[in-house]
């Protein structure tokens, strides 16, 4: 690592702090100050900081996500919402809260959640598997982005069909989910989730080598001894649970999973995964926070979509990327 990657990653920390103050004691409609910081605050404890927690939880596993998929589709604009793989689990997440209301299993918050959970993670990587084996058929990438986009819009009209042929307590119920939200996870939430997400963002360190390989094509990686079938399938499957995970507790969060790794190439200029690995999850982390404090602070009493800042973020780097037309 040289002087300007460790000023850089160290600059990142210190806006992941700052971030993180934000959040905790700024991130509402109501300020807190440190003098009235007591473990009976209800705000605090019960509300800022699980929402902080999951905001960075949430930042990291997309903008990981999203990096992992662009180094394996050699795309810079893939990503888990560009190519589907946010619809597919929204998709399945769907299906099991309407099957879930109908056994009435979601009366049970453990098994409620589990099923949540495992909707959204198995959605994900059964398109994300789909795409995968479409490359293997198409070789333009701009091909393979635009049936990206179909799928999810499939997804997409199943998804509405459900949601015009349920009921009224059903709908609301699923809508409220996937309106996006970082407020929705709560203290007990997080006993699942925090686990589960440092478990695979720690599985990633395994695949530093592959994924540094990839970059070159699959005869370098098989020349240098690594399987790359089974570290592609096994690094799917990590994007995978990652992407399902937020997914499952978040809803849907647009352009994170896409823009972080773009935006890290702009700053690091490496070759090297493992730094940008560092800095997606400092990014995605910071990007979501600040995203989350202006949803809410914005406009007085009023809480905006996090989906709507994350795309008035992301989408301007889309663009840019569009006219600068690096090469991968």
């Amino acid at each position: 690592m040289n002087q300007n990657s460790k000023i850089l990653l160290l600059l990142l920390f210190c806006l992941l702090i700052l971030a993180t103050f934000l959040s905790l004691f700024f991130g509402g409609s109501e300020h807190i100050s440190l003098n009235n910081l007591d473990f009976n605050n209800f705000i605090f404890w019960e509300l800022r900081f699980p929402k902080t927690v999951t905001a960075i939880l949430a930042g990291s596993s997309l903008a990981t996500a999203g990096l992992i998929l662009q180094i394996i589709f050699r795309n810079p604009i893939a990503g888990p919402y560009v190519l589907g793989i946010s619809s597919g689990a929204s998709l399945l997440v769907a299906i099991s809260i309407l099957a879930g209301s109908t056994f009435q299993i979601f009366n049970v918050f453990f098994i409620g959640k589990t099923v949540i959970i495992a909707s959204a993670i198995l959605g994900s990587f059964l398109i994300t598997l789909l795409i995968l084996a479409i490359s293997k058929k198409v070789n333009s990438n701009v091909v393979l982005l635009l049936i990206g986009v179909m799928l999810s819009m499939i997804c997409g009209a199943i998804q509405n069909a459900l949601e015009y042929f349920s009921d009224a307590n059903n709908l609301k119920n699923f809508v409220v989910w996937g309106m996006g939200s970082l407020s929705n996870t709560t203290n007990l939430d997080l006993l699942i989730y925090l686990p589960l997400t440092i478990i695979f963002l720690g599985f990633v360190l395994f695949f530093i080598k592959p994924i540094n390989a990839f970059l070159l094509g699959e005869n370098y990686a098989k020349s240098i001894g690594i399987n790359y079938s089974s570290a592609r399938f096994f690094l799917i499957l990590i994007s995978s649970v990652l992407t399902g995970l937020t997914t499952a507790f978040c809803g849907p969060i647009a352009f994170i999973g896409i823009a972080v790794p773009i935006l890290s190439r702009m700053i690091l200029k490496t070759a090297k995964q493992e730094l940008h690995f560092i800095s997606c999850m400092l990014l995605g982390s910071i990007i979501l926070l600040l995203s989350d404090a202006i949803a809410n602070s914005l406009l007085l009493h009023v809480t905006l979509p996090i989906n709507m800042i994350t795309t008035f973020i992301g989408a301007p780097l889309i663009i840019y990327l569009m006219f600068k037309n690096k090469s991968w």
